[in-house]
């Protein structure tokens, strides 16, 4: 199978419920880079996976929603805990509607898979891969 990953990242401020989380119960910042890798099982006719530009300009547009907001007044994710791992559901969850209305070309149609990787640091990170 061909992949091909597009980066960005954004910044929130957020806190979660429960006693798990400690003092992230309290409102923190965090920034992410993004990675969101498209897979197919063969090229396109122009030898790509998908067009690198359009993908990119996809990924910036959703995270523009994301970007320097506080997620405890988004409507969108009311009563649900913004970990990392649902975050990651939620950009591949954008990103698939993208997808869908064409934002990434005709040719994104025949992407097989796709997975949004979210790493809040160089040592933890969490992912959400899924059949588009």
């Amino acid at each position: 199978m061909f992949s091909l990953t597009v980066r960005d990242h954004f910044m929130i401020a957020h806190s979660f419920n429960g006693e798990i989380f400690g003092p992230a119960q309290q409102t923190h910042g965090a920034t992410y880079v993004v990675d969101v890798t498209f897979m197919r099982d063969a090229l396109d006719a122009n030898d790509l996976v998908v067009d690198i530009g359009l993908a990119s300009a996809a990924l910036k547009q959703q995270l523009a929603a994301l970007n320097m907001r506080n997620l405890d007044e988004e409507a969108d994710f009311a009563g649900r805990n913004t970990t990392t791992e649902f975050l990651a559901m939620t950009v591949f969850e954008r990103m698939r509607a993208a997808i869908r209305a064409g934002d990434l070309g005709d040719e994104a149609e025949a992407l097989k898979a796709m997975r949004v990787t979210l790493s809040e640091s160089h040592i933890a990170w969490a992912s959400f891969e899924h059949d588009i």
